[in-house]
């Protein structure tokens, strides 16, 4: 290439070029290092997340003391009598009989151990028409969905014998089977349905079955060897199957994006008339360079999720930079090395009556042109009818409530499980969820400890938090105190929210707070709710805080402008502004709920809003620096900046269009399952790629540097003693393609 590559200073620019000149020796490391990342992360195993580790607050302390005794809490059930209509009551012969046969039955499979007749607990409703039968599961609570079936078939027979009665079982183990029973697959399916679509949406950009089939080889192979390697990392940082699915959706997104910013690039060039090591260079030193800042933006952004210090984000964060960063290196290393090696082959397999859209020269597209046009003639006007717009859509995201969604919330009436847990809470209120004081005393059987316990169990009653029966287990050798209180407001987490408050508050300071050296954190599902949502709060300002200034200097970095690097984070906040507000409107007001199957869910799950700021802020970062590379690129080699404008986003349209409909597609797949937070995070992300792709980077983007004009190149003299990331390889690039022709 002679002297003139000295000048070709970026790192894609010259990743692609030795990838191109050592092509099978690229895609033989490529391929190396996925099969040893994942043969490492199958010898490892992984180490799963467990939810009570990385969390603050009394759920942490109550879990830490539980571990350290060494005692390993079984996974509670509970079956419900309960007459069907008025004339039955529980001192009745046939409900007393039907209750020993369910003790008997339960007890008769080998599974359980402490059944317990309601008749001995008091665990007999108010109104004397229902009565709950309790035990626990043997063996290890995280696998007794495993086991659980033999029991629930024992209750289900019972049920046939007495038709004039309810006889329903509900617990840790039931509600685990029959998730993973209901959902497992469907859950599954939609993550396997997301390739295909990915494929069929590529087809019809491409209208080559080689040219679909690279981007989502790309992302597959990533998103293998980060399988791999999140089984080795594990071992220092657990992962979880929310971390996978997580990192399988932003892997599939991103994998493709780079893929497909990189082929469109290549072959515009050739289309253009450039030889195809030329082309090929190009591509490598415009969309790589794209890529590279795209990808570290997005690496930023899936950090932030490392502040919150909660285990599951951790996980999330991590598997999600990693995914980001594999598919990034192999964009801009084995992508231009089977570019190279497939040449005009990569145009193979045309699919029959699927032309690929006309264009203006240049690779412009006629449709964006023509809408550009319009921006471009009103800037001002596109800006404020834009803008008002977003701000419309993100205006009921004022109003947002978010909680940890309830049973009912979650999966609505959809199981008859859900119907059983509300009937347990409506006659137990707070029953099937109670508080949990994990008590820790020197001598728990001393006489100071029981009188205190004893004061506590009827003070959580006197005070209304609790209507009982509350259960004491003591476990007099690890010198522990387990103390079971249903709290009142059952299901309505902000009743039992208060309840738990009055139980920490006044009643646990009144009673076992006068016992020196004890310790009574209370934990529970309604503890462990408030206490993620408090250190989620809390998260909120520094996670918002680490990824908007490293963006901001990223940005400023790249492109050596502080006008883009201010924009860009003010379109990518806007954009994000309308995703919470779209969720608002339609999971906790119901406007269009029916449409998405959301209907009566009145909130947003509580994780929602942080992760959907994380993600969408790096996904919206990946068009946003694609769009503005091609401006900038256009401004360089001496267009006017509206020309720039006008030029970038034109021939750029296509390839973002199609990334976001891909995008739009496998998000909204998760969109259609059953369960609301899924269904919640797959309606944002889909909403929010697609209002990101056109009103944003369509409309607002052209109009705002349309008005700015030059001052979008503006960075005071002060700041240019930073470092200069901008290697301007195109113009480099364009330069030694006049002085030395390429060769073939």
């Amino acid at each position: 290439m002679g002297n003139g590559e000295t000048r070709v200073r970026g790192l894609a620019a010259r990743a692609g070029g030795w990838s191109a000149r050592h092509r099978w020796a690229a895609v033989g490391i490529w391929v190396l290092f996925v099969v040893l990342a994942m043969g490492l992360g199958s010898a490892a195993g992984r180490v799963d997340v467990d939810e009570s580790e990385g969390l603050k607050g009394e759920t942490h302390t109550a879990a830490r003391i539980v571990k350290d005794a060494g005692i390993e809490e079984p996974a509670g059930e509970s079956v419900l009598v309960q007459a069907k209509d008025g004339r039955l009551k529980a001192t009745d012969e046939q409900f007393r009989a039907a209750v020993n046969a369910v003790v008997q039955a339960v007890d008769a499979t080998g599974e359980v151990t402490d059944v317990t007749s309601p008749y001995d607990t008091d665990t007999v409703s108010k109104d004397g028409r229902s009565a709950l039968v309790q035990f626990d599961m043997k063996g290890d609570a995280e696998t007794a969905g495993e086991r659980v079936e033999p029991v629930l078939d024992a209750v289900a027979k019972v049920q046939k014998d007495h038709a004039d009665l309810r006889i329903e079982e509900i617990g840790g183990a039931s509600m685990q089977k029959t998730f993973d029973d209901a959902f497992g697959d469907d859950f599954q399916k939609a993550e396997y349905s997301a390739v295909p679509v990915a494929l069929g949406i590529l087809l019809i950009a491409f209208g080559a079955l080689v040219a679909a089939l690279l981007p989502v080889a790309l992302a597959l192979t990533a998103i293998m060897a980060t399988m791999g390697l999140m089984g080795v990392i594990s071992h220092v940082m657990p992962m979880g199957d929310v971390a996978n699915s997580v990192m399988l959706l932003v892997g599939l997104a991103v994998g493709v994006d780079y893929c497909l910013f990189y082929l469109r690039r290549e072959r515009e060039e050739r289309e253009a008339g450039r030889d195809a090591q030329t082309a090929l260079r190009i591509a490598a030193a415009t969309s790589g360079r794209a890529i590279i800042v795209s990808g570290v933006t997005v690496c930023v952004a899936m950090a932030g999720m490392l502040f919150t210090g909660i285990a599951d984000f951790e996980a999330m964060g991590l598997a999600s930079l990693i995914v980001v960063a594999v598919a990034m290196i192999g964009s801009i290393t084995v992508l231009p090395a089977l570019l190279s090696l497939l040449g005009e082959r990569v145009e193979k397999g045309r699919i029959p009556f699927l032309r690929r859209r006309k264009r203006n020269g240049n690779g412009e597209s006629r449709l964006w042109t023509v809408v550009l046009g319009a921006v471009l003639k009103r800037p001002m006007v596109s800006v404020v009818v834009a803008a008002g717009a977003l701000l419309a859509i993100a205006a009921p995201a004022v109003g947002m409530k978010t909680q940890n969604l309830t049973l009912d919330q979650e999966f609505g009436d959809s199981l008859p499980i859900v119907q059983t847990y509300d009937r347990v809470n409506t006659a137990f209120p707070g029953g099937s969820e109670p508080a949990e004081v994990i008590v820790k005393a020197d001598n728990i059987d001393s006489a100071e400890v029981q009188n205190a316990l004893a004061d506590f169990k009827e003070q959580a009653v006197a005070s209304g938090a609790s209507r009982g029966p509350v259960e004491i287990k003591l476990h007099q050798k690890q010198n522990l105190a387990f103390v079971y209180v249903p709290l009142v407001g059952g299901s309505d987490l902000d009743k039992a929210g208060a309840s738990l408050e009055k139980l920490r508050d006044e009643v646990r300071p009144a009673t076992l707070g006068k016992v020196d050296g004890l310790e009574a954190p209370i934990s529970g599902q309604v503890a462990g709710s408030k206490d993620f949502n408090d250190q989620l709060t809390g998260a909120v300002v520094p996670v918002f805080a680490f990824v908007v200034v490293f963006a901001f200097l990223l940005m400023l970095l790249s492109f050596r402008s502080l006008t883009i690097a201010i924009t860009s984070i003010v379109l990518n906040l806007l954009s994000v502004g309308a995703a919470y507000g779209i969720l608002v409107a339609v999971f906790q007001h119901g406007w269009g709920a029916s449409l998405v199957g959301a209907e009566g869910v009145g909130a947003i799950i509580s994780w929602l809003p942080l992760f959907l700021f994380v993600i969408l802020f790096g996904l919206s970062m990946d068009y946003h620096v694609f769009v503005v590379s091609r401006i900038r690129e256009a401004r360089l080699k001496g267009r006017t900046t509206k020309d720039a404008i006008q030029h970038g986003v034109v021939t750029t349209a296509g390839v973002v269009t199609s990334a976001a409909v891909i995008m739009v597609a496998v998000f909204a797949i998760f969109g259609t399952l059953s369960m609301q937070s899924m269904k919640q995070m797959g309606v944002g992300l889909a909403t929010a790629v697609l209002v990101d792709a056109t009103i944003i980077r369509g409309v607002l983007l052209p109009a705002v540097m349309a008005l700015l004009g030059e001052r979008n190149w503006y960075l005071p003299k002060w700041l240019n003693r930073l470092p200069d990331l901008t290697h301007d390889e195109a113009a480099e690039v364009v330069a030694h393609e006049v002085e030395e022709p390429a060769r073939v």
